[in-house]
């Protein structure tokens, strides 16, 4: 794409409020879309993360009742709720780890300095539930994008009962909180929010160089 065009698709995206029920994300459009979450980067690369992808309309319509009343999150052709791990411990690294050899060659030994500077960072205290969270958004941001790029409507969304989440995914018995939500679908013909401008500060105030 030209940056033109990737412009073109940043300005067609919009936080959807209504989605079209009827239309659903072709098989390999979502495939692309859901290796693009594997792909997100992260801290050391740990992915912190597990990405649900809620497609059954009966717990949808459950989770309605705890996201705000938001329809967005029955209406959407998939549902993409982004979980973290609550405690990212050295067990979780250890792993990581081994899928690196597996990945790439080597051993675990010769990557001993990397396991090292990841436990200091754990042992000051830095991989907490909100870091983990952060991570989340990175992986929010690179999938709208995404999606975005191929015409597809997302709506990220805060506003939900983190606690039932947890519940009704089997998420607490995982070690996993829902950190943030995102709908993806089509838009609706009558979601009046599609055809309004942007409301953004100029480059001007938002951007400086030195």
């Amino acid at each position: 794409m030209n940056p033109a065009e990737i412009l073109t698709a940043l300005n067609w995206r919009y936080a959807t409020k209504v989605f079209d029920p009827t239309r659903k994300i072709p098989a390999d459009t979502w495939a692309a879309l859901e290796e693009s979450l594997i792909l997100t980067p992260s801290s050391y690369g740990l992915q912190p993360w597990k990405f649900i992808v809620v497609q059954d309309q009966e717990l949808r319509e459950q989770l309605v009742g705890h996201s705000w009343r938001q329809r967005q999150v029955a209406d959407c052709s998939h549902l993409v709720v982004m979980a973290v791990k609550k405690a990212y411990n050295m067990d979780d690294a250890d792993s990581f780890i081994a899928r690196m050899v597996e990945t790439r060659g080597g051993s675990a030994d010769a990557l001993a300095g990397f396991r090292k500077m990841i436990s200091g960072t754990h042992a000051q205290g830095y991989m907490t539930t909100e870091w983990a969270k952060m991570q989340a958004y990175i992986a929010l941001g690179q999938f709208m994008t995404a999606c975005a790029l191929l015409a597809i409507d997302t709506c990220p969304m805060e506003g939900f009962v983190a606690a039932k989440y947890d519940e009704l995914l089997g998420l607490t018995a995982q070690g996993m909180t829902t950190a943030v939500l995102c709908p993806a679908g089509y838009r609706h013909p009558d979601d009046r929010y599609a055809g309004l401008p942007k409301v953004r500060f100029g480059k001007e105030a938002m951007i400086e160089h030195r």
